[in-house]
């Protein structure tokens, strides 16, 4: 399985992006898919996650702001990000937890998109 993170870019504070990350291969069972912030060099924190059930989690700092979103068909997860500011610049990284067909767990993570906010 592969995620492929994409969406990221430039814009002023205010505006908006939308980030995408597509899986591909074969998923048999997915537990929860996220988005994370680089904040060191081996070292990420939460934007945004969503559970299989439905229910979400956000960082204090995009409450309001972000919301994170599946295209189940797909197998294609999002993070609209509204009302940027330069504290929201950062690389952005997905990822995805589940099981495999024969039930062992799985941790991917895609890329990093960059988001670079100006003010």
């Amino acid at each position: 399985v592969q995620l492929q993170a994409s969406g990221g870019g430039v814009v002023q504070a205010g505006g908006s992006l939308r980030l995408s990350c597509a899986a591909s291969g074969t998923i048999y069972s997915i537990t929860e898919m996220g988005w994370y912030r680089q904040i060191a060099r081996d070292e990420v924190d939460l934007v945004a996650l969503l559970k299989s059930e439905g229910t979400t989690k956000y960082a204090d700092s995009v409450k309001g702001r972000f919301t994170i979103s599946r295209d189940t068909s797909e197998n294609t997860f999002y993070l609209q990000m509204n009302n940027l500011n330069s504290r929201d610049s950062d690389n952005y990284y997905c990822n995805m937890r589940g099981r495999s067909g024969d039930g062992s767990p799985f941790n991917y993570w895609g890329q990093g998109t960059q988001v670079t906010v100006s003010s």
